[in-house]
C-alpha cells in the first residue's frame, strides 16, 4: 500500500531546532525522524511514499535529492574507488512522491490535495511526520481489512507526566493517579483508510476532528488498541529520549527483516 507522509506543519513546540528544518527533518541518531518512520513502512514492504509538504518543503527534497547511500552506509571500495559495493541499503527501492500541500493547510486539505497521487487505491496508509512505533503493521492492516470500516487507527496510552484528578462539584479531589495508569488511551497518529474518507473531508477540515466524528456517527471508525512502544517528538526533551534509544541499540522502532538490511 502506499504511505501518505504528514510534513508540513511547523512543529513550533520543538523551539529553534524547527527554525532552520521542519520537525520531521530533525535528526535520530543522524538521521530524520522522517527516514525511519519511512524505513519502519519500508520493512513491511509498503515503500512507496506521498510525501504533503509544507513548511520549509525544500529542506525535505534537498535531503532525498542529494541522500547518497555511500554516505549513510557501510561499503567495500575497490578498484581505486571505481568499484563500490554497499554492504547495506535503505532507500534504493523506496518511490518517493513530492507534494507541496501549503504551509498552513490543514491535515484534511493535505490529504485530499494528494489524492490523486494514490490513483485507485482502495485502501492506503497514513502518519504524522514525528512519531515512532513498533506496531505490527501487518495485524493492524489484517484487522482493518476484515473490518469493511472507513477508517482505523492505532489506540495508545498517553506519553507524558499528568495526573488525572477526580473531584466532585465542590472541588473535593476524590482521586489522582499518573495518567500512564490510568484507563486512557489517545490517537496515536498511524492510520489506515480507505477511499471513502475523502467523501466526509469538507474544505477547512482537519483528519481526526471532523471527519473522523463523522465516522463516528456512522459507526466506520475503529481503534487499534496497542500497548507496545509508542513515542511522539514533541519536545527536545522527546527527542534525547529517541537518541539515547537508537546510540544504545536498542531502538524499538527498528524492525529487522529478510527484506531490509538494517545497518
Amino acid at each position: 500500500m502506499k504511505v501518505v507522509l504528514f510534513c508540513g506543519g511547523l512543529g513550533i513546540r520543538m523551539g529553534e531546532a524547527t527554525q532552520r528544518l521542519p520537525k520531521p527533518m530533525i535528526p535520530i541518531g543522524g538521521r530524520p525522524i522522517l527516514w525511519h518512520i519511512m524505513r519502519y513502512y519500508a520493512s513491511f514492504g509498503h515503500r512507496e511514499f506521498i510525501l504533503c509538504l509544507g513548511y520549509r518543503a525544500e529542506a525535505v527534497k534537498e535531503y532525498f535529492l542529494t541522500y547518497n547511500e555511500a554516505i549513510s552506509n557501510d561499503f567495500v571500495l575497490r578498484n581505486g574507488g571505481r568499484d563500490l559495493e554497499l554492504l547495506s541499503s535503505d532507500t534504493e527501492d523506496w518511490t518517493i512522491t513530492f507534494v507541496d500541500t501549503g504551509i498552513s493547510s490543514t491535515i484534511g486539505g493535505r490529504l485530499k490535495a494528494v489524492a490523486p497521487f494514490l490513483e485507485s487505491d482502495e485502501m492506503f496508509l497514513a502518519t504524522y511526520g514525528d512519531g515512532l512505533t513498533d506496531l505490527p503493521l501487518d495485524d493492524m492492516v489484517t484487522t482493518f481489512t476484515a473490518s469493511g470500516k472507513t477508517a482505523m487507527f492505532i489506540s495508545v496510552r498517553p506519553n507524558v507526566t499528568m495526573h488525572v484528578v477526580q473531584a466532585d462539584e465542590r472541588g473535593v479531589v476524590k482521586g489522582i493517579e499518573d495518567i500512564v495508569d490510568a484507563d486512557v488511551f489517545i490517537n496515536g497518529g498511524y492510520f489506515i483508510l480507505r477511499r471513502e474518507i475523502f467523501d466526509v473531508i469538507e474544505p477547512g477540515d482537519e483528519l481526526v476532528e471532523q471527519p473522523f466524528r463523522r465516522l463516528v456517527d456512522r459507526e466506520e471508525l475503529l481503534a487499534y488498541p496497542y500497548d507496545g512502544f509508542w513515542a511522539p517528538m514533541d519536545t527536545l526533551k522527546d527527542k534525547q529520549q529517541l537518541d539515547a534509544l537508537w546510540e544504545a541499540g536498542v531502538a524499538p522502532w527498528v524492525r529487522r527483516s529478510a527484506s531490509l538490511d538494517v545497518p
